[in-house]
């Protein structure tokens, strides 16, 4: 997930001053709200060239046993009418847990396939999701984890009609899915079947996320150009960036949550997740990894990260 190309495009208004503060917010919305399918993430978010060209020989290798395992594509209907699609593979013939794995903006489900096979082969069934406005789900406007929530719970409900009331489910997510599931979690109607949460290089809220990026990028403050993008989204896309906080969402959430940060994640800045962890009244761990850039973390340190899912899982999801 990052933003800098987009902030780019306003920096060069910023001479505009005030009178020009509802043009920067309105290249700001076109260029981030709205679908997205010819951006891609930006890699340099995640590490420098040298440390991604070891990260690609662990994908590589993980996704190709992903994909080698018996699978069946899903659907489901959002309460906006969107059509939402995934893909679920198999870890037994008759699930008794599932992992829903939510991706980060402008990817796709498959972003997921490395860490949805160290899951797989734990026994545990992985449906990998392309969020609305994403790859093969339907929808004109990114929901920024606000809508996705919603998105989430029929995901849920879709895996207990499917495969039983007693089925288990584990939610992850990393960066704008990290967020996703932290705030599916937080809502009164999320389920007991939710047993545990793994939230990667969350972000608080969408206001707080684009503010940052602002402010880093181009020395930018938030007020105006956020409060007239948040009237923009709220008439256009339906939600407003301000709707929901995952620092909101934790203190309502039901089941135990491990917060895991990259401690070089310039993007989303380390001090989202300290906040949520501070914030979370349930069962709850905090993993920073050294060295890694935003949602690298499992791949910079990949024996630490499985390590620490594998004593949640233990102790949550047995």
């Amino acid at each position: 997930m990052n933003l800098g190309v987009i902030a780019g495009i306003a920096g060069g208004l910023v001479v505009l001053g005030t009178a020009g503060s509802f043009g920067i917010a309105n290249i700001l919305f076109k260029k981030v709200v709205p679908r997205q399918d010819s951006v891609k993430v930006d890699l340099d978010e995640m590490a420098d060239m040298k440390q991604w060209e070891e990260y690609k020989k662990k994908i590589g290798p993980r996704k190709e046993y992903l994909l080698a395992q018996p699978t069946e594509h899903l659907t489901v209907t959002s309460k906006d009418g969107l059509k939402l699609s995934g893909d679920i593979f198999y870890a037994e013939e008759k699930p008794r847990r599932i992992a829903i794995c939510f991706h980060g903006y402008t990817s796709s489900a498959m972003s997921n396939a490395s860490f949805a096979s160290f899951l797989h082969k734990q026994g545990i069934s992985c449906l990998l999701v392309d969020n609305r406005a994403h790859g093969n789900s339907e929808g004109q406007y990114i929901g920024f984890g606000v809508l996705d929530r919603y998105d989430c719970l029929e995901w849920i409900k879709l895996v207990k009609e499917k495969y039983g009331e007693d089925i288990s489910i584990m939610l992850y997510g990393v960066s704008m899915g990290g967020s996703t599931v932290l705030m599916a979690a937080g809502l009164k109607e999320c389920p007991s079947n939710v047993k545990l949460v793994v939230s990667d290089c969350a972000f608080t809220s969408p206001d707080e996320v684009f503010g940052h990026v602002l402010k880093r990028d181009y020395k930018m403050a938030k007020f105006p150009v956020m409060n007239i993008n948040n009237m923009m989204s709220k008439k256009k896309a339906g939600y407003g960036f301000k709707d929901c906080s995952t620092a909101d969402a934790v203190q309502t959430a039901k089941c135990p949550i491990l917060f895991i940060h990259g401690k070089n994640d310039d993007f989303v800045p380390t001090w989202m997740s300290d906040k949520n962890y501070e914030l979370c009244r349930t069962p709850k761990e905090l993993l920073m990894v050294e060295n890694a850039g935003h949602g690298a973390s499992y791949y910079e340190n990949t024996e630490l990260y499985e390590s620490k899912v594998s004593e949640f899982i233990e102790k949550y999801f047995a």
